[in-house]
This record gives structure tokens, C-alpha cells and sequence, in this order.
């Protein structure tokens, strides 16, 4: 099993971290009580589990002492389970102005009745211990949302980064069965030459070489298609900026059966080029 914990101060990003992390793949459980982190080995292998990756994280909401860490993180190296730690902090002023816009109270606040600066440095002394062992430290004052779960995609993720980290789906349609209700971006092919007027193809799909070939035949297709691949040469990397966990980009025609099928194959072959992995659906190649 691959351990990681995750922690830092309220307020440096924790639960971007964490949504970032289950994007990936990992098996994630917020706000782990210090007592059960020793256990928590056990608790993956047992049964059906058999967790690959997991991460905890632990903060002042579940460790209310230096101490309880220390005994924590020395019972799991008396296990010998390796783990690694990640740590996320910003300047206290950048988190107190955080909490400022949010007009949320620090759990230390609430339960000790402390000022946030007091709490921030009250939490400060009790995390130390996770911080002085930290395999991976981010300072977040100057990285946007999106910023911070990109790098925590390129730390983490395997066999890619950000790009990967994007659930990218390409899906083919027929317009006459309506939109799909997920599609982000929609192409329409409806303009080019209909393969369905064609008798050797009419039952025949995109998935046919027949099929393409003819659309590609065209000259009108091929300068569509490489307009569609000019935007999202642009596209893609903004939408994986921003931080977006999944893109679905439907390419539609009237049947849904010869050229979105084509042009959704086209397509996904260029994302694969660009270094995105996507997924391809036909909605309504059996209809």
C-alpha cells in the first residue's frame, strides 16, 4: 500500500489537496484522529479493501497535541510501513486574509476561544512534528486553486501530471436523439458529406474503414478537422489550468453513426498525441 499524509495549516489548501488526490486515484479520508493512524494499515489489507493508494489527512481538528503526532508517527515506523508526508503552509497573514474572506473561525478558535493569530501559531507548534518530516512541502500564498491541484497532480500522479489528471471523454452522437446532457464542448459535423446516402455505407459506422476513408476524402473534412485540432491545441491546456477534473467534447452528426464516429476517432487520436489519455463513447453507433 502507498501511505500519504497529508497536513498543514487551516487554511493552506488541505481540501484542494485532498479532492486532487481522489481525482488520481487515491482512496482519501479527511480529519484522521492521531490514535487511529497506526491502525490504518491494517484497516486497507483487510477483506476486500486491499487499498493501492491512500491518504490521510490530519490536522488540529483530530490532533490536539504535539505528543499525540509524535506517538502516532512513531508507531508507524515501528511497523515498517513506509509513508510519506505532505505538508501544506502559507505566510499566516495570507491565511489569516483567507479566513478573513471567508468569515470562517479556526477550529483552535472555537474550541479555545483563541484570536486566529494566537490559533495559527498554537497550530503551528502542534503540527511541527509532521512538518519537520515532511517528504513534500508547498508554500500556497501565491498559488490560485487550480495552481495548487496541478502540482499536487504532478507530484502524485503516475504516468503523467496535470494532463492526466483530467478525465477527458470523447463522444460521438446523433443530433436527432438529442445533445448529450455532460457535453462541455460540442463539434458538429453535420456540414460534410453524409456516408449515409451512400449504399455500400449505409449500414457500415465510423468504425469501418470504409467509412472514413470516404469522409476523409473530402477536403472540406480534413480543413475542419484541423481547425477543431488548432482549438483544442488552445484549449485543452486552459481547461486543465483551471483545474477541470473532467471534459467531455461531443461530436455530433445527424445519425450518430459515420462522420462524428470518424471525426471522435480523429480526435481522440490527436488528444493521445498531445499527451492526454481519453476515453472514446459512441452513444449511437447501435441505434
Amino acid at each position: 500500500m502507498e501511505l500519504l499524509i497529508v497536513s498543514g495549516l487551516s487554511g493552506a489548501g488541505k481540501s484542494v489537496a485532498m479532492n486532487a488526490l481522489e481525482d488520481i486515484g487515491y482512496f482519501c479520508i479527511d480529519n484522521i484522529p492521531a490514535a487511529l493512524l497506526p491502525s490504518i494499515t491494517a484497516f486497507s489489507k483487510a477483506g476486500d479493501n486491499q487499498l493501492e493508494r491512500v491518504a490521510l489527512c490530519m490536522d488540529v481538528r483530530g490532533c490536539r497535541t504535539r505528543e499525540e503526532i509524535e506517538q502516532a508517527l512513531q508507531e508507524l515506523d515501528e511497523q515498517k510501513k513506509p509513508y510519506k508526508i505532505l505538508f501544506l503552509d502559507a505566510p499566516d497573514d495570507v491565511l489569516m486574509r483567507r479566513y478573513s474572506e471567508t468569515r470562517r473561525r479556526h477550529p483552535i478558535s472555537i474550541s479555545e476561544g483563541l484570536s486566529t493569530r494566537e490559533a495559527f501559531l498554537k497550530e503551528r507548534q502542534i503540527l511541527e512534528p509532521l512538518r519537520v518530516r515532511a517528504d513534500y512541502t508547498i508554500n500556497t500564498a501565491l498559488l490560485s486553486t487550480a495552481q495548487n491541484k496541478e502540482r499536487i497532480c504532478d507530484l502524485f500522479l503516475k504516468n503523467g501530471g496535470a494532463k492526466s489528471a483530467m478525465r477527458l471523454t470523447i463522444m460521438s452522437f446523433g443530433f436527432k436523439f438529442g445533445l448529450p446532457p455532460e457535453a462541455d464542448l460540442v463539434l458538429d459535423v453535420r456540414c460534410l458529406p453524409n456516408p449515409f446516402y451512400v449504399p455500400a455505407l449505409k449500414h457500415k459506422t465510423g468504425l469501418d474503414q470504409e467509412v472514413v476513408d470516404f469522409v476523409m476524402s473530402h477536403p472540406e473534412a480534413k480543413q475542419l478537422l484541423e481547425r477543431y485540432e488548432l482549438f483544442l491545441q488552445v484549449a485543452l491546456p486552459l481547461y486543465v489550468r483551471e483545474g477541470k477534473s473532467q471534459l467531455t467534447i461531443a461530436v455530433g452528426c445527424t445519425g450518430g453513426k459515420h462522420r462524428s464516429i470518424t471525426f471522435a476517432r480523429k480526435i481522440a487520436e490527436y488528444c493521445t498525441s498531445l499527451g492526454y489519455e481519453p476515453g472514446v463513447q459512441h452513444r449511437d453507433a447501435m441505434r
